[in-house]
C-alpha cells in the first residue's frame, strides 16, 4: 500500500476513490502481512474491533453531512498507555493491568479525536510502564506484547517507550499515531524509525487519562510520516482540559492552534538554529550526515549558530530524582481513580514479584523499587 499524505486520503475519500472502511481494512491487511506475520514487527498490542463499523458510519456521514475536520476517517493508531471506553484494554504493556476494570472514559485527547472523525484502529506496543520499571529494560518489550522491532533492521532497537507507534507509522500500518513521552519516548524512537514525532509543551494536549510517570514532564504527541500529517494530527487532540491543571494554566495564554496554517517552504528563512557539535563527535558517519543537514538547514534559509551544550551528570540526576517521586503520586492516583485490586504503586510491585516469571524474564523493577522508597510529594 502507498505511503498516503492525509491531504491525499482526503482528496481521495472526497472523489469517492476511496473510502475510510476501505482504508481500515488495507491496513489491517498491512498489519497481517508485517506486524503478525512475515517481518514480525510486534508494534501493535491490540485492534480495535469496531474500527471497521467506526469508519463505515464515517462514510456514510461524510456523504450527507461532509467532513468534520482533516482528521475525518483517518485510521490512527494510540500507545497502549492511553485510556479507551471502548472493548481494548489500557495497560501500559503490563500484565498487572490486563484484568483491571475498563477505563470510565476515553483520555481528553481520545474524546478530541473521536470528535474530530478519526478512526481509533487499535493500541501500540510499548516499554512496559513506558520504560520506567528497570535502568536495564529493553526498549519496545512488555510482558503483554512482547518485543517491539525496528522497521528497517530487526533486530536492532525501535528506542523506546513509544516504539509501537514509531515502528507502525514507519511500516505504513496506519496513517498517523499517538505516543507520549516523559523523556525521549517519542523523539527517539521517531529517530530511529525516520519518521517525525513532536514532544509538545507540557499542558498542550491534555494528560488526563494517561497512565503517567511525571506531571512536570509528561505529555502525548503525534508521530507521522511528515512533518504536515504531524501538524495535522496535534491540531485534532488540543483542547482546553478543566481536569489537567498544566493545560488549564496554558490555555490562559493566548497561542496559535491553526499549525497548518505555517506549513510552508519558507519557514526557516531568518530562523537561528543552534547546533551542538560538541555531541556530535561519536561516530563519523554521523558526523557525515550532520554536515549534509546543516547545509539543508542553511539553504531552506536558516542561520546556524554553533553552540557548546555543558552535559551535566548532576542535572541528569537530579531529574531522575524528581521523576521518581513524581511517579510514585501520579500512578498512585491513577490506579485509585481506575478502581480494581492495584491501588498503588507498591500493589504493582507485589504482582511483579508475584508473576516474576512471566513479567520480569529479562529484567527487574529497579526504578519502581527506588520510587516507592521516596516519601510523599
Amino acid at each position: 500500500m502507498k505511503d498516503y499524505s492525509i491531504v491525499e486520503l482526503q482528496s481521495l475519500m472526497t472523489s469517492g476513490e476511496m473510502t475510510s472502511e476501505a482504508l481500515v481494512d488495507a491496513y489491517l491487511q498491512q498489519i497481517d502481512s508485517y506486524d503478525k506475520s512475515g517481518p514480525m514487527l510486534n508494534s501493535i498490542i491490540e485492534l480495535n474491533p469496531d474500527a471497521r463499523e467506526i469508519a463505515k458510519a464515517l462514510d456514510e456521514e461524510r456523504q450527507t453531512k461532509g467532513m468534520r475536520s482533516s482528521m475525518h476517517g483517518i485510521p490512527v493508531l494510540l500507545k497502549d498507555n492511553i485510556d479507551t471506553a471502548d472493548k481494548m484494554l489500557t495497560t501500559a504493556g503490563s500484565l498487572a493491568l490486563v484484568d483491571a476494570p475498563k477505563p470510565e472514559q476515553d483520555a481528553f485527547i481520545v474524546q478530541q479525536l473521536r470528535a474530530a472523525g478519526a478512526v481509533i484502529l487499535g493500541k501500540t506496543n510499548l516499554s512496559e510502564w513506558a520504560n520506567f520499571r528497570s535502568s536495564r529494560s529493553a526498549s519496545g518489550w512488555s510482558s503483554r506484547g512482547g518485543q517491539t522491532r525496528t522497521a528497517y533492521s530487526l533486530d536492532r532497537s525501535p528506542c523506546g517507550s513509544s516504539s509501537g507507534s514509531g515502528v507502525a507509522v514507519s511500516a505504513n500500518l496506519c496513517s498517523v499515531a499517538v505516543g507520549t513521552e516523559t523523556d525521549g519516548s517519542i523523539v527517539c524512537p521517531s529517530s530511529v524509525n525516520g519518521i517525525v514525532g513532536i514532544k509538545p509543551t507540557v499542558g498542550l494536549l491534555s494528560r488526563n487519562g494517561i497512565i503517567p510517570i511525571s506531571h512536570t514532564q509528561d505529555t502525548a504527541g503525534p508521530m507521522a510520516r511528515s512533518v504536515s500529517d504531524a501538524a495535522i494530527l496535534y491540531e485534532a487532540m488540543l483542547g482546553e482540559d478543566s481536569l489537567d491543571k498544566a493545560a488549564v494554566e496554558r490555555y490562559k495564554k493566548d497561542f496559535d492552534t491553526d499549525f497548518q496554517m505555517y506549513l510552508n517552504t519558507d519557514a526557516l528563512k531568518g530562523k537561528r538554529v543552534g547546533l551542538a557539535k560538541n555531541v556530535f563527535i561519536r561516530h563519523e558517519q554521523v558526523d557525515e550526515r550532520m554536515k549534509e543537514v546543516t547545509i539543508f538547514l542553511e539553504t531552506a534559509g536558516a542561520t546556524i549558530v554553533d553552540i557548546d551544550i555543558k552535559l551535566s551528570s548532576e542535572a541528569n540526576q537530579a531529574e531522575y530524582e524528581v521523576m521518581l517521586y513524581e511517579f510514585k503520586a501520579s500512578l498512585g492516583a491513577y490506579l485509585e481513580a481506575r478502581g480494581g485490586a492495584l491501588k498503588s504503586l507498591k500493589d504493582v510491585i507485589d504482582y511483579n514479584e508475584a508473576h516474576a516469571q512471566d513479567v520480569m524474564p529479562y529484567f527487574g523493577q529497579e526504578q519502581m523499587l527506588a520510587s516507592q522508597e521516596k516519601a510523599d510529594l
